[in-house]
């Protein structure tokens, strides 16, 4: 495969990721409006974040999640928890979103793309968790 075909599919991938933000938006304002957590503090979405944008795995974030949720009850217990709803939006509605931008980009990187959505998915959300503590 030439540079050129490559590039190209990168585009590809880069305009199916933007296309996809507001909606990135909308799923994590709605996972943290609708769900249950008490006192998670900004800086600890952010170290979820961290580790997001410093590893190449989605499964070191989930398993990092699952280590918050077992320190404490502040990403919430159970199934209507801010942690299963995170947890359960990368595993079907970001996957599903990688997937679908990966086949129309024609590329097999469809693990890079889902890092990717997770990454911003997970950042718009501290973003949105210092709006709803500082009502």
């Amino acid at each position: 495969m030439n540079d050129f075909s490559e590039q190209q599919k990168q585009l590809k991938i880069q305009d199916g990721i933007r296309k996809a933000e507001d909606q990135l938006v909308i799923d994590i304002q709605t996972a943290l409006d609708e769900t249950s957590y008490k006192g998670l503090e900004e800086s600890q979405f952010r170290n979820l974040v961290r580790v997001a944008d410093t590893t190449e795995s989605i499964e070191v974030i989930k398993n990092f999640l699952l280590y918050q949720v077992g320190r404490g009850d502040k990403w919430g217990k159970g199934e209507n928890s801010l942690a299963s709803r995170i947890i359960k939006d990368i595993n079907k509605t970001l996957q599903e979103k990688a997937k679908t931008i990966a086949k129309q980009a024609k590329s097999d990187d469809f693990n890079s793309v889902w890092l990717q959505l997770t990454r911003l998915y997970l950042g718009y959300g501290a973003r949105y968790l210092v709006y709803k503590n500082n009502l």
